[in-house]
């Protein structure tokens, strides 16, 4: 039995990132179920879902700080497509990401520039 905060995220992971979401947390059941399921009811159940910002503002957060971090590629590469899946333009992806090497550093952009040009190409 979920709990209606998993639902929702489910709902709501499913509206942002189609199936690439999915993926990661089903990659997650044999080696840790609980922290998939987290996965699911916080950032998407609990954060996603809030109201006062749309999906697109949310993904352009998310893509701003995992490029700054400059070491979550893997994540990163998800969310530049959950990006694209919520009406993101490529081009308004390399603004975002390039926006960082102002906060980030140069290396950090270089990542996410690279981090994208391998997801654009994969579609």
């Amino acid at each position: 039995m979920h709990s209606e905060r998993f639902i929702t995220g489910q709902k709501m992971l499913r509206q942002v990132d189609g199936k690439g979401g999915e993926a990661v947390v089903e990659s997650l059941k044999d080696i840790a179920p609980d922290f998939a399921r987290y996965l699911i009811e916080f950032p998407f159940g609990d954060i996603y879902s809030r109201p006062g910002l749309d999906l697109r503002s949310r993904e352009v957060a998310t893509v701003a700080a995992l490029t700054a971090l400059g070491n979550a590629t893997p994540q990163l590469k998800v969310h530049i497509s959950a990006a694209l899946h919520v009406g993101l333009t490529q081009e308004e992806i390399i603004e975002v990401i390039m926006q960082m090497a102002v906060y980030a550093g140069f290396p950090a952009a270089l990542n996410g520039l690279f981090a994208a040009k391998e997801v654009f190409a994969g579609r």
